[in-house]
């Protein structure tokens, strides 16, 4: 089935600038937002949903530095000791040789990691698991927030209240 398993308040939105503000309201009265979901993405809404800045950046870094160190380990041990050559009557280890190949396992490197990690961090790849659809028409031309009932102190009239407050113009639930 899906990881998405119990009962939520599923609040349907018009407008992306109405569900970027109630998201706020929502949270400052005390309800946990499951999830958001919009046919494009929102400038804003991982602040406005509290999601921690992505550390991302840190990994293509590191996938750089990887792709450098490999670039110069490979080309100093085969062209400077493994099989030592005279080029043009310039030392068999000369770093500005190797800048072009060191460069190119640099973004190598990283371009593959980054896409790696984008798969696995997403959840993404091959999967028999059912994704969970609150509403269809969150692809199309609907804002679409999820409100896990389990999880939130107040009840389910109380939580539907400040939904229609905030500008919902649909409020269903559903179980999963």
């Amino acid at each position: 089935m899906s990881d998405f398993k119990g009962k939520y308040l599923v609040g349907v939105y018009d407008d992306d600038e109405v569900i970027l503000h109630a998201v706020p309201k929502l949270r400052k009265a005390g309800v946990k937002i499951n999830e958001v979901y919009s046919p494009f993405a929102i400038h804003g809404m991982d602040d406005a949903l509290g999601h921690p800045r992505t550390r991302i950046g840190i990994a293509a870094f590191m996938f750089g530095v990887t792709g450098c160190i490999c670039a110069l380990t490979l080309l100093i041990w085969t062209m400077g000791i493994d099989w030592p050559m005279i080029v043009g009557g310039k030392d068999p280890i000369s770093l500005p040789n190797y800048i072009p190949i060191t460069f190119e396992l640099t973004v190598l490197f990283t371009a593959f990691g980054m896409v790696t990690t984008f798969f696995i961090s997403n959840g993404l790849g091959p999967s028999l698991v059912t994704p969970a659809m609150f509403d269809p028409r969150s692809t199309d031309n609907k804002f679409v927030m999820a409100i896990e009932l389990k999880k939130n102190r107040l009840s389910e009239a109380e939580i539907a209240q400040y939904l229609r407050d905030t500008g919902a113009e649909e409020i269903n639930i559903k179980q999963f």
